[in-house]
């Protein structure tokens, strides 16, 4: 049998080997006899956890009163500190007594620390029962309990009862009873800021203290939902204080006009205009009409659109906008005609023009609708011609540039003020705009409407 080497033929890789397995035996030695650090809990989030606990029962009741006020609107008064107290037995039994920790606890990675007890009856949890029946009553029966009888003694008016009263000194022990647990409460939570441990006044009478549930445990908080919020936030803003700035109608009115203005033949080059079927020239002049360009020239065409496009009673509606229809503006233009020939008309004008002023196109508007139309437009920016400040006629859909009031020319010889020219001993002056007589008393408004004045007026002397 062949005899071990000795020490002095060993390898030197072998002599490290040996004095490392002492080094390591003597290192577990020192560290079995030391205890572990513990994981240090946040205050902050053990707060959190009662916050996200408060929540989540806020959420759970929301669609439930609701429903109850569905059914009955006197249930949701008589019946919510019932459908509170359900809602926290059910939370309470699902998250404490089966896992030792509330829901916002485990969200926060926290667990209630095991409690050394001689009872055998313990919950699912692993806790003793007791100590979470007890915890249950004062978290969740006593609140209830206290919510009703305050609710009952202000419906009976305990407050306003006589001093000598058995429920006037019931209200006064009640509310002493309320400072003290305030009082209480705050002493508690004072001391949970001085070394965390206690978070509430019930763990503290009862020992529960929360603990990490994992050994190796770093509290990570996600600013995504923050993020976000600031963002949109910061989106809205931005909208609110842009959006005043920016003329919507205008910005419509343009788009509309330059889509209706676009075509193949202005989009395609002049060589291949012919290809399509275009053959304007340029000594061709194109005629220009308006939406309102049928309806008699007596009548106020801003008016016509204006009564066309109130719709508060239907068949007003309905009745304006057959009036300004294309067949029937034919009609009217006929009648129209026969008036000026010399016939009577027992028809007045549907949009007759008060105090009427000549656009720098040549038609005829009312005072008031032509300025208001024409301030409008320079105000908004939403019409034609250098930065959109011109109004669009609706006749003949050109800009408005300015506005001259017509001025009447008397019929007669030579007539003169003051002088009674009349042969046959009536009156035979008449005035004539359009087709129809004008009345002869106009108001004291002299001057024009814009920067141009129109020099070929609307009337028309025999």
């Amino acid at each position: 049998m062949p005899s071990p080497l000795p020490s002095a033929l060993e390898h030197p890789w072998q002599a490290a080997w040996h004095d490392a397995q002492l080094r390591i035996s003597r290192i577990q030695a020192d560290m079995a006899g030391t205890s572990s650090p513990r994981p240090r809990i946040t205050r902050v989030g053990k707060v959190d956890a009662e916050l996200l606990d408060a929540e989540l029962v806020q959420v759970l009741k929301e669609p439930l009163t609701k429903a109850l006020n569905l059914v009955n609107s006197a249930y949701k008064a008589q019946l919510e500190p019932e459908l509170t107290l359900l809602i926290h037995l059910v939370l309470y039994k699902f998250s404490v007594w089966d896992q030792g920790a509330s829901y916002g606890a485990k969200l926060q990675g926290l667990k209630y620390a095991p409690l050394p007890s001689t009872s055998r009856l313990r919950a699912v949890s692993g806790l003793p029962a007791s100590t979470l029946v007890l915890h249950s009553v004062l978290t969740i029966f006593a609140p209830y309990l206290h919510n009703r009888l305050r609710a009952h003694a202000l419906s009976n008016a305990w407050p306003d009862a006589p001093s000598s009263d058995r429920r006037r000194k019931a209200w006064e022990l009640l509310t002493r009873l309320e400072s003290m647990h305030g009082l209480a409460g705050l002493l508690n939570f004072v001391l949970f800021l001085w070394n965390g441990r206690y978070r509430t006044l019930a763990d503290r009478l009862l020992g529960l203290r929360l603990i990490s549930a994992r050994r190796h445990f770093q509290r990570e908080v996600s600013y995504e939902f923050m993020n976000r919020q600031m963002v949109w936030h910061a989106f809205t803003e931005f909208l609110l204080f842009l959006l005043p700035l920016i003329n919507i109608r205008a910005l419509r009115r343009q788009i509309t006009s330059l889509v209706s203005h676009l075509t193949l033949a202005s989009i395609l080059p002049a060589p291949l205009r012919p290809l399509v079927g275009s053959t304007s020239t340029s000594n061709e002049k194109k005629t220009r009409r308006g939406r309102y360009w049928m309806l008699p020239e007596d009548q106020c065409a801003i008016c016509a659109e204006n009564t066309s496009t109130n719709f508060a009673d239907p068949a007003a509606a309905l009745t304006s906008l057959a009036a300004v229809s294309p067949y029937t503006a034919t009609a009217a233009t006929g009648s129209t005609n026969a008036a000026a020939s010399g016939g009577d008309s027992d028809q007045a004008p549907q949009f007759p023009i008060h105090t009427p002023y000549a656009a720098s196109c040549g038609h005829v508007y009312c005072y008031y609708c032509l300025t208001e139309r024409m301030m409008r437009t320079a105000d908004d920016r939403a019409g034609v011609g250098p930065k959109g400040a011109q109004w669009a006629c609706l006749r003949c859909d050109e800009g408005v540039a300015g506005a001259d009031r017509v001025e009447a020319s008397p019929e007669g010889p030579d007539y003169e003020s003051g002088v009674d020219d009349d042969e046959d001993g009536e009156d035979t002056m008449s005035f004539e705009y359009g087709s129809e007589d004008v009345d002869t008393e106009f108001t004291d408004m002299s001057g024009s409407v814009g920067s141009y004045a129109d020099s070929e007026s609307g009337l028309s002397s025999d």
